[in-house]
């Protein structure tokens, strides 16, 4: 099997490389590297250089700012963002809410929203999880009744990311109450300064604020801010949710990251445990690479690839592998997350705790890795 890139896609990621590690902050790429938390001006600088340059929403339409790549560019784009330590476009503007408006939002909604959400003018928030209602979206109970031009929004989401940093919502609602469950789902998009819309946060097991609650009081929305028709709501999710899925395996993040984990290591390197388990990891992250290539260069019509499961199951368990491995490099000194600038600690071991928590949740999001094994038993193995 042949898996060398072409002459033309060699050149591209040489370009891809090149503008990543030039022309996006240092700063800004040190402290992703460096695993510190980035803050929300950090993300709108790198996207307006990015979109600036038009690499911001490539897989977009191209009246909107796409660039027509195949699936292979589109990969080797992601793996040289990752491998450089540039923060990825915000995902809720670039692979949720602007792909379902390109599609399904009226000529005046593009017009309105999509170049805005493509420079990061506004920052999308996602309304779909609530309490009782996250695997099993569709038991969704957050409500919009109709009052003359306008709807009116009450209920609760959850989980909803950076959501602190938030400017619009997209959000399913549930309009038709009697319905079965997913016929009655529609899309709203709403200002998150409307009255009646409260952010609260959610403080994570590893003392980070990532994620929030939105409660929703009589929030009056104008009828124009409905996406697509009434009640097409689950429509527009399934297909957010295959795009959610875009880059499911983090290759060059990994390859950055288990780099960077065997500089930390130095002496210990010497236990041949240790390099055992590098070697194995170094192995498998071979193998998906490998894999990402070949499902990118063999996805048509924009459709995912059937193995793209494959990538999702074993990239997010490479992830918390390595992220595992950093926390035993770091050994006791790695309970020290909250000791601050004045530690006498290396800053990478007040790191690995927070890193390995945090990373718990790659093996849920984006379709969880128990359901990826039932999609792998029934599309690819026929089981």
């Amino acid at each position: 099997m042949q898996l060398e890139l072409s002459a033309q896609d060699e050149a591209f990621r040489q370009e891809m490389r090149t503008f990543f590690t030039t022309q996006v902050s240092p700063e800004i790429r040190e402290t992703v590297i460096a695993g510190r938390e980035l803050g929300r001006d950090a993300y709108v600088e790198t996207q307006r250089t990015l979109n600036a340059a038009g690499l911001a929403v490539p897989h977009w339409p191209e009246e909107w700012g796409g660039r027509g790549w195949s699936d292979l560019r589109r990969h080797l784009w992601l793996e040289e963002m990752q491998a450089a330590g540039v923060p990825a476009p915000l995902p809720f503007n670039a692979n949720m809410i602007g792909p379902v408006l390109a599609q399904f939002a009226s000529q005046e909604m593009k017009e309105r929203f999509l170049p805005p959400t493509a420079n990061l003018d506004i920052w999308w928030s996602q309304g779909f999880s609530e309490p009782d209602a996250g695997s099993d979206l569709a038991a969704l109970r957050t409500t919009a009744v109709r009052d003359g031009d306008d709807w009116v929004v009450n209920g609760q989401k959850t989980w909803t990311t950076l959501g602190q940093y938030g400017d619009w919502i997209f959000t399913l609602v549930r309009t038709d109450p009697e319905a079965k469950k997913q016929a009655g789902i529609s899309m709203l998009l709403i200002d998150m300064t409307s009255p009646g819309l409260e952010v609260r946060p959610i403080q994570l097991i590893d003392g980070g604020h990532e994620v929030n609650e939105v409660w929703f009081t009589d929030v009056r929305v104008p009828g124009e801010n409905l996406v697509g028709e009434v009640n097409q709501g689950w429509t527009m999710a399934k297909f957010l949710l295959g795009n959610e899925r875009v880059g499911v395996a983090p290759v060059g993040t990994v390859k950055r990251n288990l780099a960077r984990a065997k500089r930390l290591a130095g002496p210990q390197l010497g236990d041949p445990l240790l390099r055992a388990r590098v070697a194995e990891l170094e192995n498998e992250l071979l193998a998906l690479e490998l894999t990402a290539l070949r499902v990118a260069a063999h996805s048509a019509g924009g459709e995912p690839h059937p193995a793209s499961s494959v990538l999702k199951l074993k990239g997010t368990e490479l992830q918390q592998a390595v992220s595992e491995l950093v926390l035993d490099l770091a050994g006791p000194a790695g309970y020290a997350s909250g000791a601050g600038a004045g530690s006498d600690l290396p800053e990478w071991t007040q790191h690995a705790a927070p890193a390995y928590l945090n990373l718990r949740k790659a093996s849920i999001y984006g379709g969880s890795n128990e359901i990826q094994r039932q999609i792998i038993a029934r599309t690819i193995l026929g089981l």
